[in-house]
């Protein structure tokens, strides 16, 4: 059994959901009356909770049997968070120009792919691992390159491969649509019927994974 499944969990069955941003902050407080702070994570960590809402029966077993395929918290899959999906603001469109991933030498042709999140030397960098398929757009040196001729991006990994390393120098961009890689956080889920065609699935936690 794989850890992770490509597997994305359809969108009509997180309708309702909620969500947000964990960190994990270490704070000592000194005899002094200051405090210090750390951390040990480099990545905040997004929680989800499917909302406890009806559904039609169709819809309450499409949730059950993804559930099952996942076998409860052993699976990881893509949740499309409709809030944070995309590497533009969310009423814009992706465009190659959107979010740096680094500076060509001349000899590296894979780069990451990557959200930067604030600006300057407290921006934080979020790794992306699992962009939509098909909607890497990338430049360097600010020219648009061709998708499939001038480089590839793989679904799976979030790599950019180009097929010919850019100039040394010249800023690496791409704009994206992506998702987030989760995991149940239960292995449970219960299900109670409201009628002959309706049921209604109490609220379903999931977390983000590493990956």
């Amino acid at each position: 059994m794989l850890p992770f499944s490509e597997a994305r969990l359809p969108a009509r069955l997180a309708f309702g959901s909620t969500g947000g941003i964990e960190r994990r902050t270490e704070v000592a407080m000194l005899a002094s009356g200051y405090e210090t702070r750390a951390t040990p994570w480099a990545n905040g960590r997004r929680r989800y909770a499917l909302a406890a809402a009806l559904h039609s029966l169709d819809d309450a077993a499409a949730l059950l049997a993804f559930f099952e395929a996942r076998r409860g918290r052993l699976q990881g899959f893509r949740l499309t968070d409709f809030a944070d999906h995309r590497s533009c603001a969310p009423s814009a469109a992706p465009g190659p120009l959107d979010q740096p991933l680094g500076t060509g030498d001349g000899a590296t042709t894979v780069f990451a792919l990557a959200k930067t999140y604030g600006a300057g030397a407290e921006a934080y960098v979020r790794p992306i691992a699992k962009p939509m398929d098909g909607s890497v757009r990338a430049a360097a040196a600010g020219v648009e390159l061709v998708a499939g001729t001038d480089f590839a991006a793989d679904p799976t990994t979030g790599l950019v491969t180009f097929a010919h390393p850019p100039a040394a120098g010249a800023p690496v961009t791409a704009g994206f649509l992506f998702d987030t890689p989760v995991r149940f956080d239960t292995d449970r889920i219960e299900m109670a019927l409201e009628s002959f065609d309706t049921a209604r699935i109490t609220a379903t936690p999931l977390i983000e994974v590493r990956v």
